[in-house]
């Protein structure tokens, strides 16, 4: 005889926000593990590998193990110590990552404000990164001149951002002329050169922190694998983003550092991207300057994760620490990941330079960093990283290498 079915739980109604996080191509394993994520502490060992399923069905107990990870998203959404947000495109990874920052299941849980950018400024999306900083907490979301794309206009929904005081009661920023969603009040930057725009952005910044900056960074406007390390350390201090050529100092970039001529100044990038000549030229406005920099992006963004002066630089050396990966040719990545470096675990932007495989750079700083214990892993540090956009951008063997170096390690024998 068949014993009798057990009745099935009833489903409690799933909030709008929730809905919206699901249809977007990074899925909600994004915006559960970054609720686990809220602190870089050492009590517990960050997302646990059970937290979210990005697939809807049920898991077929006959699948084998690999079909049954892939199913459920491990490894390729999520290890015990990486997170993926996996759009197939910046647009869809800044949807996901303001999600993520932002649950947005309540009010209290949305932000005032977004910043709109266009899908080809990635200069203007860089610049933008600031506004994520506090008191503002404005995250970049994508747009274009016709319109909300899918993700960015799912998105936009469940954040529902109504502006407050530190916005000035915008619900949006905009650069450039872009669609902003039918918010009822709007703060447009106008779109420039590279550098005017960056310029206009960072006048929006005194505006709207009510201060100078502690520090400026000087980015190259046309090597952008060099420039987007700093849209992460602009998110997380609010120290605006100005923009150089190669070989000349841009008027509008000039003449924001004339009108904070005491504020120390600091070049991102290596001579082949802005000239000694320009930084000479900087020195002349404010003498205050210092090059942080690497010979290509990939070491470029570790000088700036490693570098520490006083108050400027991440000084991540040492285990602990929130990180996050992104491709070195996706600049537009760099401002929609930027969020994730001014919440949770706050961490630099590393680069990577391959789709497959981990640059040596990178597998030495994250070696050089890796977590250990010597008798209690409850009581230990850890180590978090984030990896930025699908498998065709960073495959599932290179956040397999990642992971790993993040996992925590026993160091020494048990006394």
């Amino acid at each position: 005889m068949n014993a009798a079915p057990k009745p099935k739980r009833q489903r409690r109604p799933v909030p709008a926000a929730l809905k919206a996080i699901a249809g977007l191509v990074v899925l909600a394993v994004a915006f559960i593990v970054a609720a686990i994520l809220g602190g870089n502490g050492s009590e517990d060992s960050g997302p646990a590998p059970g937290a979210a399923a990005p697939t809807g069905g049920a898991t077929r107990a006959e699948a084998p193990a690999s079909e049954t990870a892939a199913e459920l998203g491990y490894p390729a959404f999520a290890t015990s110590n990486t997170t993926r947000v996996g759009g197939a495109d910046p647009t869809s990874n800044a949807a996901g990552v303001a999600l993520a920052t932002f649950p947005s299941t309540e009010p209290t849980l949305r932000p005032a404000a977004v910043t709109l950018v266009g899908e080809d400024d990635w200069q203007g999306a860089i610049a933008a990164s600031v506004l994520m900083a506090e008191p503002v907490g404005a995250p970049v979301l994508v747009s274009t001149s016709d319109g909300l794309p899918d993700p960015t206009a799912d998105a936009f929904s469940a954040l529902d951002p109504q502006g407050r005081k530190e916005t000035r009661g915008a619900g949006a920023f905009a650069v450039g002329d872009v669609d902003t969603g039918g918010a009822a009040q709007v703060t447009r930057v106008k779109l420039g050169d590279p550098a005017a725009t960056a310029a206009a952005i960072a006048a929006l910044r005194d505006r709207l922190f009510g201060k100078p900056p502690a520090h400026v960074v000087v980015a190259p406007a046309q090597d952008p694998g060099f420039a987007m390390p700093a849209a992460a350390w602009a998110a997380r201090s609010g120290d605006p983003v100005l923009f150089a050529e190669r070989d000349a100092l841009p008027k509008p970039t000039a003449a924001v550092l004339r009108r904070h001529p005491e504020v120390p100044v600091y070049v991102l990038g290596p001579s082949s991207a802005i000239s000694s000549k320009v930084v000479r030229r900087i020195a002349r406005i404010d003498g205050r300057v210092r090059r942080v920099s690497g010979e290509d992006p990939v070491a470029n963004a570790i000088a700036l994760a490693r570098y520490d002066d006083g108050n400027f630089g991440w000084n991540v050396n040492d285990p602990g620490h929130g990180f996050v990966v992104a491709r070195a040719d996706s600049p537009l990545d760099a401002a929609a990941a930027a969020p994730l470096s001014a919440s949770g675990t706050w961490g630099p932007l590393l680069l990577t330079d391959s789709a497959d495989t981990l640059p040596a750079a990178l597998r030495g700083y994250l070696l050089d960093v890796k977590p250990g214990y010597t008798t209690d892993p409850t009581r230990a540090f850890y180590n978090h990283v984030w990896v930025i956009g699908d498998q065709e951008a960073i495959d599932v063997n290179q956040q397999a290498e990642i992971d790993n170096l993040a996992e925590l390690a026993k160091i020494g024998e048990t006394p």
